[in-house]
């Protein structure tokens, strides 16, 4: 049975049976197998499920908290970078194609740019010039951006059918601006999109 241990394109810890590719971490959030905060810190991170072997700690207490992400492009959207440890040849790509130097400030900047106080803190940005792999907001739902399609994603299906991308106007985007530089900048966020 599926726990509140995914992470939704919002930075919502939520119940889902997708389990996906990268794993998560925002510090020490849960006691037993409760999440009880949204995160301890402004370090969130996206880590690789497997690293030399090494196995990550679920519920342990005192630990880091173990998060999921469907994909990167939903652990961008909600606020993450990649990991600097397991994950060190991506981060040093995030960082150049970012334009930003070193840890902690890339998580100060990701932290200023993913919440409005509490709440998720979003973007108005020209649909013609958003790249893919972004994530919008439609009508309360959350979309990654492709090519020439947006994909509405649901913690229970993950991606349903394309439908055609906007061309005029302004997005509601979800995914922090730093992370929007990084794609400009030649990082490609993997997604699970068929």
């Amino acid at each position: 049975m599926p726990e509140r241990n995914r992470v939704d394109p919002y930075g919502e810890i939520v119940v889902s049976p997708l389990r996906g590719r990268w794993l998560g971490n925002r510090g020490c959030i849960h006691r037993d197998h409760t999440i009880v905060r949204p995160w301890n810190g402004k370090r969130w991170i996206a880590c690789a499920i497997a690293f030399k072997g090494w196995i990550a700690p679920k519920w342990a207490p005192g630990r880091w908290t173990a998060l999921f992400f469907y994909d990167e492009a939903l652990a961008f959207a909600a606020g993450h970078r990649p990991c600097a440890l397991c994950r060190r040849a991506d981060y040093l790509r995030y960082q150049v194609a970012a334009g930003v130097v070193g840890a902690d400030a890339i998580d100060a900047r990701l932290h200023a740019e993913r919440l409005y106080g509490r709440r998720k803190r979003t973007h108005a940005f020209a649909w013609r010039e958003l790249p893919a792999g972004a994530f919008v907001d439609i009508d309360g739902v959350p979309h990654v951006v492709l090519t020439d399609s947006v994909r509405p994603w649901s913690a229970t299906h993950g991606y349903r059918d394309p439908i055609s991308r906007p061309t005029i106007g302004d997005a509601r985007v979800l995914t922090p601006p730093l992370s929007l530089r990084a794609m400009f900048g030649g990082y490609a966020p993997q997604t699970n999109v068929d």
